[in-house]
């Protein structure tokens, strides 16, 4: 009976003071873990704002070039028929919409179906003022067609699109 008394003696501080080493170990390692976190996730922010911000500055960028104002005047040539023209405006929103058409990765999705949208709502805009002329008409009765389509909106679709875009980047930055 003694020797267990004595046994008893030495085992409860020893397992007193092996929980005790435990609950600090066990501290140290999950405050360990959270800064280890924190520094990734530090760094991940580092890493993703630029991206994010050269992502906002490429789809303005695509917006401004695709916007009527600047894309007639950038792309036309009076020697293009009206069905030359429409092909050549129709295909250079379709490159510059491809080439940024990751970007979408980076901003809402609600935004980025404003882009597409704008962009649906110009090439529709084109084809409908294409139709209305004669195949053999000049690039420049196709580009007053389209102004007056523009001039007619309600509401500019590209605009309300950056729009849109102005008040995200302002709301995460």
């Amino acid at each position: 009976m003694e020797a267990l008394i004595e046994f008893g003696k030495i085992l409860i501080p020893a397992s007193l003071v092996l929980y005790a080493v435990y609950l600090t170990v066990r501290s140290f390692i999950t405050r360990e873990i959270e800064l280890k976190k924190l520094e990734v996730r530090t760094r991940s922010i580092e890493t993703l704002l630029p991206a994010r911000l050269q992502a906002y500055e490429r789809i303005t960028l695509f917006l401004e070039r695709i916007s009527p104002q600047n894309l007639l005047i950038r792309l036309n040539n009076p020697e293009f028929t009206a069905r030359d023209f429409q092909k050549v405006l129709l295909d250079d929103i379709r490159n510059e919409y491809n080439h940024n058409v990751s970007q979408q990765v980076y901003m809402s999705e609600e935004v980025w179906n404003q882009v597409r949208n704008a962009k649906e709502d110009l090439i529709m805009m084109i084809n409908e003022s294409a139709i209305q002329l004669a195949p053999d008409t000049t690039s420049i009765e196709l580009s007053k067609k389209i102004f007056e389509a523009v001039m007619n909106k309600k509401q500019d679709p590209i605009g309300h699109a950056l729009s849109e875009l102005k008040k995200e980047i302002h709301q995460i930055f």
